[in-house]
């Protein structure tokens, strides 16, 4: 019997475009004998439909024509089934499209890639491929992240964060320029795919780069812009018992920074694309290249203790921050002194990350079962722990009305 797994990508995220080619890529290298595969596409304004259509590339050139050729949809929680239903219900005959299995929310960003749908799913009471709450919402801000992993003592550039409500440009600027210096790198800290990132050298550069920052995000980061930067991205599958880590890669920058063009266009800024950079994923089937498309290189030109440090560190971080099923780890070597940091965490990585595994002999296909059988491991887990008492103190004499205290804090 196969295993109902509903895909779900998109949402109101600037990583919108990016999700849907990561989700069709993973659509196409799903076992068809295994997976009943039902595609769900959040639209930009949150709306959920499915329908065949969705697995067709070319139509979400047209997306309000995409969503008219759809079935607009809901979940529904019945009796410890999750349902998936039409919505509006139909007014005769029933409204279940199908009973949900596991879900896989193959998004990136805000709102989606953040905890909000981890936490959705979670209350739903499905299985879900990838991080839960807590995890997820720890990776996607970037503060955080820092905080903890520094916590942990694994090495992090330290960093100024600013809210867009509680402070003053000209005061980031002036705190920025004394803790930090320059160049100074600008960005929002809780986005993705180097979106409304800004490396600024001077006082006029910095205030814009605060402002294109706070235009996508309420609170920035500023910190120190590692101007030798060698940029290192290692893949880690596992959870808190087991992490095993990919192959290394070593992405070619056309900038100061990894921009969004570099990621998801090729490279567009007209740079050849260096002899050894993989530039798609061998051996996958692939609707379009997404971060497969970025000129890189596998495996990175590193020295055995380098690589070695580099994989192992991001197996214990990624234990460390409690993730699970597949992270990529964003790595930067200072060359100037050799200092290794770790940037960021994406918990859902464009692409999965499968073109870092590929390379150590693990196939798209074997790292979208893996992923599947941990969220079912995290669910039989889950499904010992006590959540709720089978009690209700109203039948034991409770009073129907405790006032304007409540019992847990009432005082004696």
């Amino acid at each position: 019997m196969k295993t109902k797994l509903c895909v779900l990508f998109g949402g109101k995220s600037v990583e919108h475009e990016i999700s849907v080619i990561s989700a069709l890529q993973a659509m196409e290298n799903l076992d068809a004998e295994k997976y009943d595969i039902i595609p769900v596409y959040i639209s930009k304004s949150g709306d959920m439909y499915t329908g065949d259509i969705l697995r067709e590339a070319a139509a979400y050139k047209d997306l309000k024509a995409l969503c008219k050729k759809s079935v607009r949809v809901t979940f529904v929680s019945d009796g410890g089934k999750v349902l998936l239903c039409r919505f509006p219900a139909k007014r005769f005959g029933s409204s279940v499209i199908a009973e949900i299995d596991v879900a896989f929310p193959i998004v990136h960003g805000t709102n989606v890639e953040d905890g909000a749908l981890q936490g959705y799913l979670k209350t739903l009471g499905v299985p879900f491929v990838g991080c839960d709450v807590l995890s997820s919402a720890v990776g996607m801000d970037k503060y955080v992240m820092k905080a903890m992993l520094r916590d942990g003592g694994f090495p992090v550039l330290d960093c100024l964060r600013f809210n867009k409500y509680r402070s003053r440009i000209d005061s980031c600027v002036s705190e920025t320029e004394e803790k930090i210096g320059y160049p100074v790198i600008v960005k929002p800290v809780d986005l993705g795919s180097s979106v409304g990132i800004t490396v600024a050298h001077d006082s006029e550069s910095l205030k814009s780069a605060l402002k294109t920052a706070f235009s996508y995000a309420e609170n920035v980061l500023c910190e120190r812009a590692v101007t030798e930067l060698r940029e290192i991205n290692c893949s880690v599958v596992g959870d808190s018992e087991k992490a095993e880590a990919s192959e290394c890669e070593e992405p070619f920058m056309h900038d100061e920074i990894l921009s969004y063009e570099d990621k998801y266009m090729g490279g567009s800024k007209g740079c050849a694309k260096s002899a050894g950079a993989k530039t798609s994923g061998a051996g996958a089937k692939s609707a379009s290249g997404g971060m497969a498309s970025l000129a890189r290189k596998v495996p990175a030109d590193l020295d055995a203790k380098m690589r070695e440090r580099i994989r192992k560190m991001a197996c214990d971080a990624f234990v460390h921050l409690g993730c699970s099923g597949v992270s990529r780890i964003d790595f930067m070597i200072d060359k100037a002194t050799g200092e290794l940091y770790i940037n960021e965490f994406n918990t859902i990585p464009g692409s999965l990350a499968f073109y870092l595994w590929q390379p150590v002999g693990v196939s798209y296909g074997e790292l979208l079962d893996r992923l599947i059988s941990l969220a079912l491991k995290r669910a039989r887990r889950e499904s010992d722990i006590i959540y709720s008492f089978d009690t209700n103190i109203f039948a034991m004499g409770a009073p129907a009305s405790t006032g304007t205290k409540g019992a847990k804090g009432a005082k004696r």
